[in-house]
């Protein structure tokens, strides 16, 4: 796997969007597009849209990411 993503994108990218099928989709897209998971996702409520907002780090599986917790 190239440690550079595909069509010029950064290593780290933030999916966001409603709390629904759509936007894991798009999660799902992207890990099989070689993408990995980083950290945990956060949530939100909408009261006004009665309905969550998610977003979820995701990182260039061949790119080298130092994570905080393995810091020196």
């Amino acid at each position: 796997m190239s440690s550079t993503p595909p069509d010029g994108r950064l290593v780290y990218r933030c999916i966001t969007g409603k709390d629904d099928h759509a936007f894991c989709e798009r999660v799902s897209k992207a890990l099989e597009e070689g993408w990995k998971l980083h950290g945990s996702p956060s949530i939100t409520w909408s009261v006004p849209d009665d309905c969550g907002y998610v977003a979820q780090a995701v990182v260039w599986g061949g790119a080298d990411v130092l994570h905080s917790s393995s810091r020196a």
